[in-house]
């Protein structure tokens, strides 16, 4: 007997339990909270003592015995994810495996239900050499469907030691369902990388991890700041808010980072790590693998006055934490999400480009910009009059 099986009797109750206030898209209480602070789920506990009645009678009146404790930890998983695909239950044991490795197969993917789309692929590395692009469908990890599969689980099987091999199987343009066996190897630290241009120049961050704005001001330091810069974020994933703040800061914005909400708390303004001097005309690359803290990032610049090209970013403003429970296991929960200073809830709306400008890898990606600068942005429509 699967776990999910029983998940359409049990599941609605443990929504209660388990989604936190800060993703939760249902009624809020009608009781006002104080101001600036999220207020907590109301009766998070309702239905707890149907859920103990409902095992009870699968354990006692199934016809073959099931194992309860798929059930249970089943049940958990689905509901988890209701609330947010980066949710995972784990158990005990997965607490004590160890580390998989250090090696990767070069790809981001985020579940999807039965499915995981790939957000980002690692230039230069395994998926990329394998054909793997941003937007395909994996169905199988080494023959295991995605569905049974957490977050947790799924991100850890892109993982291991160096020459491993990992078995991807996933939709080709046909809708065939192909295999696609990857060998990890250790990424090498991609650089921050600089393009002159007539007047203009084009930076490239693949990340915003630690040391990030230290290199990137070295890299600006004899730079002329009265040319445009063009700061490409389209393979940016991931990365820390200090970073985020400290590269806002050396670009000359204005104001905080961003917002971040966290249930039962205030919402919290993170301030710019220091200042800079800002360049003439400033310009952002966003796409489908801008992820995390880089679209906070650009949400902030764009905010201050950036013209922002590319595709709509995926929406994947939020952060994780870990809570370990009684039993000996933990479940991750995406526990805060960033608002950008527009008011955007970037763990849902992304950051959307001003103008929408899909370039291939063949296209000079900074003339491009530059041709689109030129062209007036369009205005926006005149609000329809009353009758």
């Amino acid at each position: 007997m699967h776990a999910r099986t029983w998940l359409s009797v049990f599941s609605f109750p443990l929504v209660a339990v388990f989604t936190l206030p800060v993703i939760q898209r249902g009624e809020q209480p009608t009781r006002q909270p104080k101001p600036g602070v999220k207020a907590p789920p109301q009766d998070p506990l309702a239905g707890l003592s149907d859920i103990q009645d409902v095992l009870s009678l699968v354990q006692q009146n199934y016809v073959d015995p099931p194992d309860m404790e798929k059930v249970v930890s089943g049940g958990i998983q689905a509901v988890l994810e209701r609330s947010h695909p980066m949710n995972a239950y784990l158990s005990a044991d997965d607490l004590r495996l160890p580390d998989p490795g250090p090696a990767e197969a070069g790809l981001v993917v985020v579940k999807r239900g039965i499915y995981a789309t790939v957000l980002a692929v690692t230039p230069g590395g395994p998926a990329a050499k394998a054909g793997i692009q941003p937007g395909d469908v994996i169905r199988k990890v080494d023959g295991d469907s995605v569905g049974r599969l957490s977050a947790w689980t799924l991100e850890r099987r892109l993982r291991g030691a160096e020459g491993t091999a990992v078995d991807l199987y996933r939709y080709n343009a046909t809708g065939d369902l192909t295999k696609t066996t990857l060998r990890m190897q250790r990424l090498a630290k991609a650089p921050v990388t600089l393009k002159q241009g007539t007047g203009a120049l084009m930076v490239s961050l693949p990340d915003l991890n630690p040391g990030r704005a230290e290199e990137l001001k070295k890299l600006l330091a004899p730079v002329d700041r009265k040319q445009t810069l063009v700061l490409d974020l389209r393979q940016c994933v991931k990365g820390t808010p200090g970073e985020a703040a400290a590269v806002a800061g050396l670009l000359g914005a204005k104001g905080p980072l961003g917002t971040v909400q966290e249930a039962g708390k205030p919402d919290q303004e993170v301030p710019l790590a220091g200042t800079g001097v800002p360049f003439a005309r400033l310009s952002l690359l966003v796409g489908r693998s801008t992820l995390g803290l880089p679209e906070v990032l650009a949400s902030c610049l764009k905010k201050g006055g950036a013209r922002t090209f590319g595709e709509k970013t995926p929406g994947l403003g939020v952060e994780r934490s870990r809570f370990l429970l009684k039993q000996g296991g933990a479940v991750e929960l995406v526990s805060r999400r960033w608002v950008g200073l527009g008011g955007e809830k970037l763990d849902r709306q992304g950051v959307a480009p001003d103008q929408v400008l899909k370039l291939t890898d063949s296209d000079d990606a900074l003339a491009k910009v530059m041709a689109a600068l030129e062209t007036p942005t369009p205005a926006a429509p005149a609000p329809a009059k009353a009758a």
